[in-house]
């Protein structure tokens, strides 16, 4: 009657699991709901406790580790870029000059002012200046001049 409940409890685990991937749909506990149904399945042949744990943290870190990458490249293909996240790799305007070792500079992205500052220090840009967004650090974009094509 014990492994029943274990059984019974595995499986309650799994579709806690599955619901909650559901609910938010970020590929966060889908591999340890496949290691809560290998652990039913070793749970139902009698197997102990412990080993229904050691096989639920095992398949649970192994289909992490091999499919995660797979599933991340695939499933997150189409993810919109939202916010100052969607400004890296756009065209920025030098509106006050960009000098790091001071401190200083401004450009303009989409009708909007952003405190701005080069990737590399000593480099200075000056207005007018065409420039593309590499990078947010903080509240400042982190740009390079943009290289003709």
């Amino acid at each position: 009657m014990a492994d029943i409940n274990m059984t019974v409890l595995w499986l309650v685990i799994l579709v806690v699991l599955v619901v909650i991937e559901l609910l938010t749909m970020g590929l966060t506990t889908v591999w340890f709901a496949g290691g809560a149904l290998a652990a039913a399945i070793v749970s139902f042949f009698h197997a102990p406790f412990t080993l229904q744990v050691i096989v639920f943290l095992a398949v649970s870190v192994l289909l992490l580790f091999f499919t995660r990458p797979l599933a991340v490249k695939y499933f997150n293909k189409d993810r919109v870029r939202t916010n100052a996240e969607s400004l890296v790799g756009r065209q920025a305007i030098v509106i006050s000059e960009i000098d790091n070792l001071q401190g200083i500079g401004q450009v303009n992205v989409g009708g909007m002012e952003w405190s701005a500052r080069t990737k590399t220090d000593g480099v200075t840009l000056p207005v007018g200046t065409v420039t593309t967004v590499l990078a947010i650090n903080g509240v400042k974009l982190v740009v390079e001049e943009r290289k003709e094509v």
